[in-house]
């Protein structure tokens, strides 16, 4: 099965966008940007939800994401510096 095309990620904003303003149809910006309509409502569709959690904490909940993962690697870190030395003594290195 194909796939579809892969667009990037500052013309789906820009699509988003001007969908969000109004000023155009969809079927206009799918003429302007040769993107199925169904695409530019999607992207529309997450555009909107994305700005909802914006203002609502998505942005507190990335960054205790972030803090965790860091806290992760730095764990992961330890536990290999750990085994290097233990290796390293193991062979009198």
């Amino acid at each position: 099965m194909a796939r579809g095309r892969k667009y990037p990620a500052e013309l789906k904003a820009k699509v988003a966008l001007e969908a969000l303003r109004g000023e155009h149809t969809l079927a206009e910006l799918s003429s302007k940007y040769n993107v199925h309509p169904n695409l530019i409502a999607s992207w529309k569709k997450q555009a909107k939800e994305s700005l909802v959690d914006m203002f609502a904490g998505g942005a507190e909940k990335r960054s205790a994401q972030h803090e965790a993962e860091i806290k992760e690697l730095h764990a992961k870190i330890g536990q290999l510096t750990v085994e290097k030395d233990f290796l390293s003594k193991a062979f009198g290195r």
